[in-house]
């Protein structure tokens, strides 16, 4: 079986292929058994952090066979039984991984999988009883179901839960909770409800531990998360903060970050468009778009954008083809997008 699966190993390596999920660990399972089979749960939780700081900055689907194989290997240690304390660890990594592979799914178009693997991550968080952790997969959850068009009574049900787990206590995933109430507000036009959910928002954020705020994965929050929604809002709600804050927002951001900022590129062709400078954000939108292909952000703010254009503009050239693009598929058979 060893052999069989080194081989296989090596064929995908030299075919350039992805490898067959069990291959390397079959091939290593000699030397493990050897070392007695050790469980190292920090060696896992480094695995976690690594996937939620690449998030940002790699293609969109670029670690989804690794994560499914490391569920895999994380749902046959559940399986093997552990003592309780190893056991705990074992769910806070399983929902970490859940969540990621959840996030990777819905950004390539597969909602159906991401709805299961956001099941799960619940399910593990909460086994694992990590207050912290519970708050943050739901918010994060609300997160992406807001950009999936998930119906508003769904998310706010979510961020409800989230608010309630955290119970005032600030933690990573309570200022999501205030920034995705404060985003739903602000789509449907609520300037009042959207505004003071950006001031708790911030009374959040300047309470938050500093190991949240300068951590850089997507467990984090920092400055340049709190200058995005702002970003977000203060352009829908017709504030002028909304563009400076896009400006703000870039500059925080560490080089080779590539969603969010292409996001911020789409917020400023909302703001633009609300200043009637029709040209210049169907230019600037057209141009986030090709290239970096759309996903379930920049479809939402696209449709936004063609939604909010005057009768006179909806038949140029630029609005046809930003149209083409809002429209494009987004399935695992198509070459894979960033964030």
């Amino acid at each position: 079986m060893r052999r069989r699966a080194a081989l296989q190993l090596l064929a995908a390596l030299g075919a350039g292929a992805a490898i067959p999920p069990s291959a390397l660990e079959t091939t290593l399972a000699g030397i493990e058994k050897a070392l007695g089979n050790p469980l190292d749960l920090d060696e896992w939780e480094r695995a976690v952090r690594e996937y939620a700081y690449l998030i940002n900055r790699t293609p969109v689907g670029t670690y989804l066979g690794d994560l499914i194989a490391d569920v895999i290997a994380v749902g046959r240690l559940l399986d093997q039984g552990q003592p309780d304390a190893v056991r705990t660890g074992v769910l806070r990594i399983s929902a970490g991984l859940s969540a990621l592979l959840a996030i990777e799914l819905g950004d390539v178009g597969n909602r159906r999988g991401a709805r299961l693997a956001w099941g799960t991550a619940r399910r593990a968080a909460d086994a694992s009883g990590d207050r912290e952790l519970q708050v943050w997969v739901r918010a994060r959850e609300a997160e992406e179901a807001l950009w999936a068009g998930a119906p508003p009574a769904d998310i706010h049900a979510l961020t409800a839960e989230a608010a309630a787990i955290a119970d005032g206590k600030p933690c990573s995933g309570l200022p999501r909770v205030h920034a995705v109430r404060a985003c739903l507000a602000a789509e449907s036009g609520d300037r009042t409800t959207a505004h003071r959910e950006m001031a708790v928002l911030n009374d959040v954020f300047e309470r938050l531990p500093e190991g949240i705020t300068s951590d850089p994965s997507t467990f984090g929050w920092g400055p340049s998360r709190l200058r995005w929604n702002e970003a977000y809002v203060y352009t829908l709600t017709g504030d002028d903060r909304g563009m400076a804050a896009v400006d703000e927002a870039i500059a925080l951001y560490p080089p080779g970050t590539l969603g969010p900022v292409a996001n911020l590129h789409m917020i400023r062709a909302m703001g633009l468009l609300r200043d009637r400078e029709i040209d210049a954000a169907l230019d600037t939108s057209v141009t986030t778009l090709q290239r970096l292909p759309i996903s379930p952000a920049r479809r939402h703010m696209t449709n936004q954008i063609l939604q909010a254009l005057p009768d006179k503009a909806r038949e140029l050239p630029s609005a046809r083809e930003l149209r083409a693009l809002a429209s494009a598929g987004n399935t695992l058979n198509v070459p894979l997008e960033t964030r």
